[in-house]
């Protein structure tokens, strides 16, 4: 169970109380999960795949327009609109969990509801450091590969062999990844619980913001395993053929949403 975290109590009527949260959150946050999708939402899942399929023209738009270098980067870097897109997840959650009606009909509720202008600002602050994530990437290219010049691209198998098989490849892996690692706990500390809050409390994004970084920092172990959990899930759904996501994605909303009502006082 949640135990309440006697230094995180809110000092003004904008802040919120938050809890110390463990690995058997986590377990419970993710079974609830599991269980509101197979309860009935099944009829959803045709949302999930809307996500797959954004990932899927990127990859398409991106090998035939040769920007290769920027491939990896946007599909990992969608990552980060994973708790904005999952929204619709969080208001059925809500309205189920208040015995509300929770039919799909619902789920667009989010962006034209009392929530919309704060999820909007959340959703511009996520869009800013995916922009920062793809041009810090297009900078490490050109510091490393790019410096074999315009041939490292003129195909997928070249550029990949210009990735793996040279010492400019390794670099960019081994720094791209260490980037990309600074902009993932940065995501995760302000959105693992920003956006059900926002749907939750009807609150703005700035409080939103701040009490999800204050989850993060009083529960820096068990935030950084739910991160990698949805890591880890995301990309066992990509596997075939990014099919599994239309229903890791339902799953981790709601799970997502669960976690929110175990780490913050409501």
């Amino acid at each position: 169970m949640a135990i309440a975290h006697p230094g995180e109590k809110a000092s003004s009527r904008d802040e919120y109380e938050i809890r110390r949260i463990g690995l058997p959150d986590l377990k419970i946050a993710l079974q609830q999960g599991w269980d509101d999708f197979q309860a009935k939402r099944g009829d959803l899942i045709f949302i999930g795949f809307i996500y797959p399929a954004v990932v899927l023209m990127a990859i398409l738009m991106a090998s035939r327009v040769s920007i290769l270098p920027l491939l990896f980067p946007l599909v990992a870097g969608s990552i980060l609109f994973s708790p904005a897109l999952a929204s619709g997840f969080y208001e059925l959650a809500r309205r189920r969990e208040q015995g509300l009606d929770s039919r799909w009909r619902h789920f667009l509720d989010v962006v034209r509801g009392p929530s919309a202008p704060a999820l909007f600002d959340l959703t511009s602050i996520t869009a800013l450091l995916f922009l920062a994530w793809l041009g810090a990437a297009w900078l490490i290219y050109n510091a490393t590969v790019g410096q074999l010049g315009p041939q490292a691209v003129s195909s997928v198998g070249v550029f990949l062999n210009a990735v793996f098989g040279t010492v400019e490849g390794w670099k960019m892996i081994i720094v791209g990844n260490l980037v990309g690692l600074g902009f993932a706990i940065v995501t995760l500390a302000v959105s693992v619980v920003s956006f059900p809050m926002i749907i939750d409390k009807r609150t703005n994004w700035g409080v939103a913001l701040r009490t999800s970084v204050r989850v993060a920092w009083a529960n820096p172990v068990t935030v950084a395993m739910w991160g990698l959990i949805v890591v880890g899930l995301l990309i066992l759904g990509a596997l075939p053929g990014l099919v599994g996501l239309a229903i890791v994605l339902p799953v981790l909303g709601y799970a997502t949403w669960h976690l929110y009502t175990r780490a913050v006082v409501r």
